[in-house]
């Protein structure tokens, strides 16, 4: 059977594969065009299942919100080309959707917008058609029952898309669009500084431990006598506290308030008392390990082939 331009034409647009594999497909279904769909998308999913060893850690952030709620999703590639593929984009854009609808928990195995296919069946087709190894890898989601919850996504490459995304919660029954205001400067702010809780109290014990421990080697080293050393330990534990933990970090957008007195300041705006609830700060990539490539050896190693 002759298979047409248009035909190959058409299937491309159907399903984003290759000239050379749409044509083979339709070849090998006698130009039906249904059947080639199905067998492009097998050949994608046999694709998939040979990338899914490698690994994903470039991709994007995405933030998505509702009236009183806001989500962020991370979802991973191979490379940095293929987070600015449009395609890729989109599906970023459709699983913050699902996971705002959803919730976070519920990502993967909820219906992707527009699809009978879940959300971790079209990042796996989407492996065949794209070409690289993709996955979804996290959500986190913030709500309060009155206020608002602020969004921020830094050095964005298209609306609601980055590298750094975060999310802050702020409680008030005042203006919430003033509170939005305002969060959004505590999301940039938390955006710099990268703070590990919102409160001292919420520090994880074990970072607090070993800085203690930290503290307490360079006091000895001092000859001081204990009770000198103790008051020594105490004031650099505060003066940790107020590196790590938001409500006592110096305020970026203006450093002579910590941001617990800006809050104070901008209850004026707002109209009524306010609190920050929670931040989220996802960084693309954090905690993965990269593959590292010896390019000598995948050369040597082509050449076998």
């Amino acid at each position: 059977m002759i298979i047409s331009a248009a035909q190959v034409k058409e299937l491309r647009e159907l399903t984003g594969a290759g000239m050379m594999d749409c044509k083979a497909a339709l070849a090998t279904t006698d130009g039906n065009m249904e059947a080639a769909v199905d067998w492009l998308r097998a050949k994608g999913i046999s694709k998939a299942d040979k990338k899914a060893g490698r690994t994903a850690a470039e991709g994007l952030i995405g933030v998505d919100s509702g009236l009183r709620e806001a989500v962020v999703v991370e979802v991973n590639s191979e490379t940095d080309f293929v987070a600015r593929n449009a395609a890729f984009q989109e599906i970023v854009a459709n699983v913050a959707k699902v996971a705002l609808a959803f919730g976070p928990d519920a990502v993967a195995d909820s219906k992707y917008p527009g699809s009978d296919k879940t959300v971790a069946e079209t990042i796996k087709d989407a492996v065949g058609t794209i070409g690289e190894n993709l996955s979804f890898r996290r959500a986190a989601k913030l709500s309060v029952a009155q206020g608002a919850v602020a969004t921020y996504i830094h050095n964005a490459v298209a609306d609601g898309l980055g590298k750094l995304g975060v999310l802050v919660a702020i409680e008030t029954a005042g203006n919430a669009e003033a509170a939005k205001a305002f969060g959004r400067q505590v999301a940039m702010h938390v955006a710099a500084t990268n703070p590990l809780a919102l409160t001292a109290e919420e520090v994880d014990p074990a970072a607090v431990a070993r800085e203690k421990a930290i503290f307490t080697e360079q006091a000895r080293e001092s000859g001081k006598p204990d009770n000198v050393i103790e008051k020594m330990i105490e004031g650099r534990l505060r003066k940790f506290y107020e590196e790590v933990v938001l409500l006592k970090q110096a305020f970026v957008i203006n450093p002579d308030l910590t941001v617990e007195k800006a809050l104070k300041e901008a209850e004026k705006e707002i109209g009524a008392p306010a609190k920050i609830t929670g931040f989220v700060r996802y960084a693309l990539g954090e905690g993965i390990e990269k593959d590292k490539s010896d390019f000598a050896a995948e050369v040597a190693a082509a050449v076998k082939k």
